[in-house]
């Protein structure tokens, strides 16, 4: 796989409300370690398209891989503007991203104009690459039941789903617990 979209939920969907919860130095623990298995095996570009949230920790976290092993990051963004209604901080995230990417091109020239655009993101993201990180509770699915909806219907069985579930989460708090010497001492 060279090419793997990555996303999941929007901060408010899994109850993050700062942009410095802790919560999100966890999510992005289980992204990197994820990322790093595929880029091992040979992934060579992420591809979000700069939602709130898992794609943009997901875009930090590429950014912060690239220097090591050379990945590099797409923020292809539905629509232009985006981030013009989001909070100060998310938006400064945002810019910064957009500035670090290795390609930045939105899908649609001007600013929000309906839900096609996301149904056209979602699309655009299946086609370009080859498989799929999602960060996803199964018994909640939130604003990612769109994505995971067409990617299952898209291309049955031939576009790869990869999870991080809740479990996986909770894994990489006892493996974060355990690399403290704190924990230990």
């Amino acid at each position: 796989m060279k090419v793997l979209s990555v996303t999941g939920y929007k901060p408010k969907e899994i109850n993050i409300f700062k942009h410095d919860d802790e919560r999100i130095d966890i999510i992005k623990a289980a992204i990197e370690k994820r990322l790093i298995s595929f880029i091992e095996e040979g992934l060579e570009w992420v591809l979000i398209s700069g939602k709130m949230g898992v794609e943009l920790w997901a875009g930090e976290v590429a950014i912060g891989l690239r220097n090591r092993y050379g990945i590099k990051l797409a923020l292809i963004p539905p629509f232009e503007n985006q981030e013009e209604h989001w909070p100060e901080p998310i938006q400064q995230i945002y810019q910064e991203l957009r500035a670090a990417a290795d390609f930045y091109r939105p899908l649609y020239k001007g600013g929000y104009s309906g839900p096609y655009q996301y149904q056209a993101s979602n699309k655009w993201l299946i086609d370009k690459s080859d498989g799929c990180l999602m960060l996803l509770d199964e018994e909640f699915t939130g604003s990612n039941r769109y994505f995971y909806e067409e990617a299952t219907k898209a291309a049955p069985g031939d576009y790869p789903l990869y999870f991080i579930t809740p479990a996986d989460l909770e894994d990489m708090v006892e493996e974060m617990r355990m690399t403290d010497p704190d924990y230990w001492g």
